[in-house]
């Protein structure tokens, strides 16, 4: 017989996190996570999953995650965004990819938000979560890894060549294209910019790392956690990674959104900083011109579902260890219908993909990125985060991360978006500066 779902939602005092960064917190190889500095959600164990492929998956899961929370019995004794019953998501770039999209309820969602902790248990077997079960739920998964000093944050050392204990090396290999074909795809979707067959293509190239020792999962994102707290670190199953971007979050009627579009690489800089990033990137009509299509490509989007929406006048610089941005936030007030709100898995379903990761006209440049990519994106620039039952959720886009394949390998994923002035030679190096998040956090230096 199959039990509905029952959840506890409690708080958690100091005493019982041990720290205030939840990244003290990933200890464990499976752990689900949605952190950004020190906040967020992290998931231990697994009580109900779904999965999907194809045209219809957002739609198709969204239809799961509403029966699911339709029958659980919850008692949420905090009630905000990501309380109750939660569930952590990936999903595939495109339609066609044998990528498994997927929502995920863990067993135990610890979470940290405005610096007040909480805790849900779920239970799959009919009995009751309790107090105590919640209290000791927390205490097995997060040992002593509350131990942590200060502010309960982590340091990490990216280490070259070989790995810290010294049993292997770290190598790179290419991917699906090496560098001269993936230049050449560039080059030709540069030449079917200037036929006018589009505005704009999204172009993505992977390599894999290979680490003798193995690559330690937890290890990683507390690395990405670390170095890139303003970024939102992800982990669901073997997807990791820390996306500047943000889809779509959801919170009530309010919906908001940052757009990046637009990149140089730090090292460039040579010292002069925002200086020369205000004047690189706001100043080239270039960056302008592809940052204004990923804009414009969101808010046509949204617009359906909003009363009302404002966004940046003029893009800002992002400053981020490895790279600038220009990037716009965009907000919105969700329209109600005789009380139905849209809630934020619909919303993805509707905005995904963006001009930022893909191109204008989605369609002419999702077919353009099918033949000259030459490789399954499969979560790689698709829409990873969570959901709660209410409909709120954060769906950021799975950038700066990649896929544990085997537990020696992985494979990282970059893009860069593609207008009728680009440079082959340029977007490679910048493939190569959003690649060096995950390589550090993999202990390479490039």
């Amino acid at each position: 017989m199959k039990h509905p779902l029952r959840a506890l939602t409690v708080t958690l005092g100091p005493a019982a996190l041990g720290a205030t960064d939840l990244a003290a917190g990933l200890t464990d190889a499976e752990v689900h996570c949605w952190i950004r500095r020190g906040e967020g959600q992290i998931g231990f164990g697994e009580a109900a999953r779904f999965t999907a492929t194809g045209a219809d998956r957002f739609i198709d899961a969204e239809a799961w995650w509403k029966q699911l929370t339709l029958e659980a019995e919850v008692v949420d004794r905090v009630g905000h965004p990501g309380t109750g019953l939660l569930a952590f998501g990936s999903f595939a770039f495109s339609r066609t990819s044998h990528f498994l999209s997927r929502l995920v309820v863990p067993e135990l969602v610890i979470g940290i938000r405005d610096g007040a902790a909480w805790a849900t248990l779920v239970t799959s077997d009919g009995t009751e979560p309790t107090d105590a079960g919640v209290q000791a739920a927390v205490v097995r998964v997060l040992g002593t890894a509350g131990g942590a000093g200060g502010d309960g944050r982590t340091t990490a050392r990216a280490d070259s060549g070989a790995d810290s204990a010294g049993r292997g090396p770290v190598t790179l290999s290419p991917g699906s294209l090496g560098e001269q074909r993936w230049m050449d795809a560039v080059a030709a979707g540069v030449e079917r910019i200037a036929a006018g067959d589009l505005e704009k293509l999204v172009l993505a190239r992977d390599i894999v790392v290979h680490r003798g020792s193995g690559i330690e999962r937890h290890e990683v994102l507390r690395r990405l956690a670390a170095s890139y707290r303003d970024t939102w670190v992800y982990g669901v199953d073997g997807l990791v990674g820390a996306t500047p971007e943000m889809l779509i979050q959801v919170e009530g009627r309010t919906a908001q959104a940052r757009v990046l579009a637009g990149t140089i690489d730090r090292r460039d800089a040579n010292g002069q900083g925002l200086e020369y990033a205000e004047r690189v990137l706001a100043g080239s009509p270039k960056q302008r011109h592809e940052h204004e299509i990923a804009i414009q490509s969101l808010t046509t989007a949204l617009a359906p579902f909003s009363e009302a929406m404002n966004a940046h006048d003029e893009p800002f610089i992002l400053e981020l260890p490895n790279v600038y941005h220009l990037a716009s936030d965009v907000k919105a007030e969700l329209v109600d219908v005789e009380g139905h709100i849209p809630t934020s898995l619909a919303l993805v379903n509707a905005l995904h993909p963006t001009a930022a990761v893909c191109g204008t006209p989605t369609s002419i440049a999702g077919a353009l990125i099918r033949e000259l990519e030459a490789l399954d994106r499969g979560p790689y620039a698709g829409p990873v985060g969570w959901l709660d039952a209410a409909g709120n959720g954060e769906w950021g886009i799975a950038l700066r991360g990649g896929v544990i394949e085997t537990p020696t390998s992985m494979r990282l994923y970059a893009g860069c978006g593609i207008v009728e002035a680009s440079q082959p030679t340029a977007e490679l190096a910048e493939t190569w500066a959003k690649f060096r998040p995950m390589l550090e956090a993999l202990g390479v230096e490039r």
